[in-house]
């Protein structure tokens, strides 16, 4: 979606209006603590689940960051990518990540995981859902082929709050060399 030429007046006008009220600084999060509690109990469900079904933490954070860098949520990126490190995610399977199709270093498991992660993301025509699903199905277990939706599914609604509230990023210090 591209802004209007006719949007920057409205901007510049409520901007020097509004003196105490930014809407780029309201954090969604914050504005609707039981909703936003109530999508924390959903992620943490949808996790407990893909990992009761039997997907593993690697597979997890690599649904959880080729979601975030489709959706381009800085802030989940960020978590994300950490959580990827800590858990032993090489760099390698991270830098591939968003060409996963081609990249030999993900199993038939993993690219199916990714494929249906990516339908339930982008909702492409039927005909792509409907072979994504198949594709994934193929591969996966009844478990697993939920779990997959559920993680995309909740991962897509926190990337969306964390973007529409503006979740800072802060720079961490470069660690020093030895």
């Amino acid at each position: 979606m591209h802004l209007p030429k006719l949007a920057q007046p409205y901007i510049l006008r409520f901007m020097a209006t509004h003196d105490s009220y930014n809407p780029l600084k309201y954090f969604l999060d914050k504005s609707s603590p039981a909703s936003w509690k109530a999508i924390g109990a959903l992620s943490q469900a949808a996790g407990a689940d893909a990992r009761e079904a039997g997907l593993g933490e690697e597979l997890i954070e690599l649904i959880n960051l080729r979601i975030s860098q489709i959706n381009g949520c800085t802030y989940c990126l960020n978590v994300h990518t950490e959580r990827a490190l800590k858990i032993g995610i090489s760099e390698q399977r991270r830098a591939l990540l968003p060409a996963w199709e081609d990249a030999a270093v993900y199993s038939d498991k993993e690219k199916a995981a990714l494929r249906l992660a990516e339908a339930v993301t982008d909702l492409p025509s039927a005909e792509e859902r409907d072979f994504a699903q198949i594709f994934a199905k193929s591969f996966l277990t009844d478990a697993e082929f939920g779990a997959v939706q559920w993680l995309a599914i909740t991962m897509n609604a926190t990337n969306r709050i964390s973007i529409m509230s503006h979740h800072p990023v802060r720079e961490k210090p470069a660690r020093e060399k030895k």
